[in-house]
């Protein structure tokens, strides 16, 4: 597939979008309105991992493309930062998916920062790019699954980072170049069986 910067970055944006308006759209999943999916709010973490090289419609982690990763963050971090929330995006498995954050974040939090600077081939594009454009960036070790949504471009396994219980967005905006996207959004538990009202 050819493909544009231009191209990318609508994508991303579209991805974007729909991923923070779920649930305020009508949306169906698993025969469960999305209404059970609470708004994002102030402080929220969203986590993106993302294959460069997917999306070039390469082999993961063989063409990790800068001028990629700048295109998707020049989508996403804005959206991200205009509804008071956090970007935290995964570093490769190089890196056994750390996750660069906002200093802010990591003290909110509590998580814990660990010592490695993220590099084309040992973190990615994706995760260099944001050492580069956030305010204090640093890495830490993982976010204790609270991340409140999340996006997978190019099968990088972001599922580790989101709190339970992770419901998949069927979105309309599931391709970013070559690759597919996957999106979740973050719903809390439903219990008590029959007799509940939820």
């Amino acid at each position: 597939m050819e493909f544009s910067l231009d191209l990318i970055k609508k994508q991303a944006k579209a991805a974007i979008t729909e991923l923070l308006n779920y649930g305020q759209v009508g949306l169906e999943y698993a025969g469960t309105s999305s209404h059970n999916i609470p708004p994002l709010k102030k402080g929220d973490i969203v986590v993106i991992g993302c294959s460069t090289s997917r999306v070039m419609g390469y082999h993961m982690g063989t063409h990790s493309t800068e001028d990629i990763a700048r295109a998707i963050m020049e989508e996403v971090l804005p959206a991200v930062k205009e509804r008071g929330l956090y970007l935290a995006c995964q570093c490769c498995e190089h890196l056994n998916r750390a996750v660069v954050v906002e200093r802010e974040c990591m003290e909110k939090y509590g998580f814990e920062q660990v010592c490695v600077k993220p590099r084309l081939h040992a973190g990615g594009a994706w995760s260099v790019r944001a050492t580069e454009v956030f305010d204090d960036p640093v890495v830490v070790e993982d976010i204790k699954g609270m991340a409140r949504a999340g996006m997978d471009i190019g099968g990088v396994l972001i599922g580790m980072h989101l709190h339970a219980v992770a419901v998949p967005v069927h979105a309309e905006n599931n391709v970013m170049g070559n690759t597919m996207v996957i999106m979740a959004r973050i719903r809390p538990k439903l219990i008590g069986g029959a007799r509940a009202e939820y």
